[in-house]
C-alpha cells in the first residue's frame, strides 16, 4: 500500500469446523512502529442447509472473537472492556439492502445480550441506523418504549446543530452520536460497493452524517476517510463488529444473491482501517476466484483505505 506498509503474522488456531485467525498489522512511519489488531472468526456450520442461522454457533463464535482481541478466557471480563454498566451504547447496524443483505438481525440480538449481561440496561441500547424505514426494511422493529432496547433513524432524533468538519468533509452528525450514546458499537456488513469498491467499517458512517450524497465522487477518496475522522465519529467508536456472514463480491450495495456467498464470518477489532484493509482483500480473492475484474481493474479501487492509513 502506498501510505501505510503491512506486514502480517498470522495465528490460525482452529477445532474441527471453527476457525479463528488473529492478524496483526504493522505500521511502518519513519522510525515510528506501532502495531494493531483485528480477529478474523470463522464456522462453516454457522448456517444451515436453508440458510437459517444456529444462533448458539453464532454467540459462541461472538463471544470467541471479542475474547480473542482482548485476550481474556472469560466473555463477561472481554465484553467489559468495551461497554461499562450506567453507559447508553449505540449498534450502528447497516440496512441499506434490506433484510437479506444488511446486518444479521440474529448479530445484533447476540450483541445486546451479553451487553445486558454485563450490566448494560435494555432501555440504554439504541440500535440505529439512517431511517426508520431502512431499519423496518432490515427487519427491526422500530422502538422508543422505556425499558426496552431502544431502535430508531436520525430522522427520529434529528442532527446535532454544528457542523463537524475534518479535511474534505463538512456534515453534521445524528444526535444519536452527539448527544445520546456514549460509545457506539460499529457493525457493517462486508459487502462491494459500486462506487466506493467495497463499504465496510469506515463507510457505514455515512449513515451518521445528514449528506452521504455528497461523498461518493473519486471512488470516496479522501471523503471516506475524512467522514471517519469528524470529532464525533472518531471518539465514540470503540469497536467493530462487521458481519460477515453473508458476503457479497459483486453488485453491491444493493443486494444482489447471485453475488453472495457464505462467508460464515466475523472481523472484529478497533482499527478500522485494518479491518477494512483485511476485508477488502477477502473481496479480492472472491472475484478472482469467479474471474472477475480486480476492483482496480474495475476502475473503483477503494484508495480511501490507504488515505485512512495514512498518518
Amino acid at each position: 500500500m502506498k501510505r501505510r506498509d503491512f506486514i502480517k503474522t498470522n495465528l490460525v488456531l482452529s477445532t474441527g469446523a471453527f476457525s479463528l485467525h488473529s492478524a496483526s498489522f504493522f505500521c511502518a512511519a519513519g522510525n515510528n512502529h506501532t502495531q494493531t489488531k483485528i480477529v478474523s472468526a470463522r464456522d462453516v456450520h454457522l448456517q444451515t442447509g436453508n440458510g437459517q442461522i444456529d444462533t448458539d454457533r453464532l454467540i459462541a463464535l461472538l463471544d470467541k472473537s471479542v475474547q480473542a482481541f482482548f485476550d481474556r478466557d472469560n466473555s463477561d471480563v472481554a465484553w467489559k472492556q468495551i461497554a461499562r454498566p450506567g453507559e447508553v451504547i449505540g449498534l450502528k447496524v447497516n440496512c441499506l439492502s434490506g433484510k437479506r443483505g444488511g446486518t444479521h438481525r440474529e448479530l445484533v440480538s447476540a450483541v445486546c445480550e451479553r451487553l445486558q449481561a454485563i450490566g448494560i440496561k435494555a432501555q440504554d441500547i439504541i440500535i440505529w441506523d439512517r431511517l426508520n424505514e431502512d431499519l423496518e426494511d432490515g427487519g427491526f422493529q422500530v422502538s422508543h418504549r422505556e425499558r426496552k432496547i431502544q431502535c430508531y433513524g436520525n430522522d427520529m432524533v434529528g442532527f446535532a446543530s454544528d457542523f463537524e468538519i475534518y479535511g474534505s468533509a463538512a456534515s453534521l452528525i445524528t444526535k444519536t452520536m452527539t448527544e445520546i450514546c456514549d460509545g457506539v458499537i460499529n457493525m457493517p456488513v462486508l459487502k462491494d460497493h459500486g462506487i466506493a469498491g467495497i463499504t465496510m467499517s469506515l463507510k457505514n458512517m455515512f449513515g451518521a452524517i445528514h449528506n452521504p450524497n455528497k461523498y461518493h465522487l473519486n471512488v470516496g477518496d479522501p471523503y471516506i476517510a475524512d467522514v471517519y475522522m469528524l470529532p464525533s465519529i472518531r471518539k465514540k467508536v470503540r469497536f467493530t463488529i462487521c458481519d460477515a456472514i453473508q458476503a457479497q463480491y459483486e453488485g453491491g450495495p444493493s443486494f444482489m444473491p447471485q453475488w453472495c456467498w457464505p462467508y460464515n464470518g466475523l472481523l472484529v477489532g478497533t482499527d478500522p482501517v485494518a479491518l477494512d484493509y483485511h476485508g477488502w482483500q477477502i473481496i479480492e480473492q472472491k472475484r478472482l476466484e469467479n474471474k472477475l475484474k480486480s476492483l482496480k481493474q474495475d476502475n473503483r479501487e477503494p484508495r480511501y483505505i490507504n488515505t485512512a492509513a495514512d498518518k
